[in-house]
């Protein structure tokens, strides 16, 4: 059964038969063949965490991940083998960084203990263009000087792959950020709603100037505040 806590990051389990989080496995050759004999105590082993790697693109959209994951069991017969098994994981709109998901009783069986769990915590990949903070999204752009102080249009890429066009008629100096809201990663607890795209600004100021240029930098901006 999935849950989800209320600490920062959300827990997400899972027994053999839930639907939304699947298995299937085959036999592979058995090791050496361990005879044993049930205890009446059982404990259970720290659970084996594996990191499970996402696009920001797949944390847009949601997913569909199949893990292969080779584990022991023991046979009706009391010999260890060897199963290999794809665990199917649906990941959700707008999971973020360290959200957990537990497949209860996937891992190893030894003689005398019961099945260790295995946890995959969700881990973003880097993305060339975008940085997540939170369910907001950050593009940094640069422009020209010009077009900074004179207002300009322009086409932002959006994640995903399309693009959008933003006109700029405010002055625009060096770490400015233009917020577009809805355009950042959905929210979990919220469906349907998304965090804001921001758009920081860096400014491309020229490296040279001749005297004219100078004096005309001086006439238009000596009044400006």
């Amino acid at each position: 059964m999935s849950r989800m806590s209320n600490t920062t990051s959300s827990s997400f389990s899972t027994s053999p038969g839930e639907p939304s989080l699947l298995r299937s496995m085959s036999r592979r050759s058995s090791t050496t063949p361990i005879m044993f004999s049930y205890s009446s105590a059982r404990t259970k082993p720290p659970p084996v965490e594996k990191q499970l790697e996402c696009t920001l693109e797949e944390l847009l959209q949601g997913c569909t991940k199949k893990v292969k994951i080779t584990k022991d069991v023991i046979t009706n017969t009391g010999l260890i083998v060897q199963e290999e098994e794809t665990l199917t994981i649906k990941v959700k709109p707008g999971w973020k960084k360290g959200t957990k998901i537990t497949f209860e009783g996937m891992g190893d069986e030894r003689p005398g203990f019961l099945p260790a769990d295995i946890i995959f915590s969700i881990a973003e990949k880097r993305h060339p263009i975008f940085k997540r903070e939170a369910n907001d999204l950050i593009l940094s752009v640069e422009i020209p000087l010009v077009k900074a102080l004179t207002g300009c249009t322009l086409s932002i890429p959006l994640l995903g792959g399309e693009k959008m066009v933003l006109r700029l008629e405010e002055i625009v100096y060096p770490g400015y950020i233009k917020k577009i809201p809805g355009y950042g990663m959905p929210n979990p607890m919220d469906h349907g709603k998304r965090g804001d795209l921001q758009v920081k600004f860096g400014i491309n100021f020229p490296t040279q100037l001749n005297d004219e240029q100078r004096s005309d930098v001086v006439n238009l901006l000596q009044d400006c505040s």
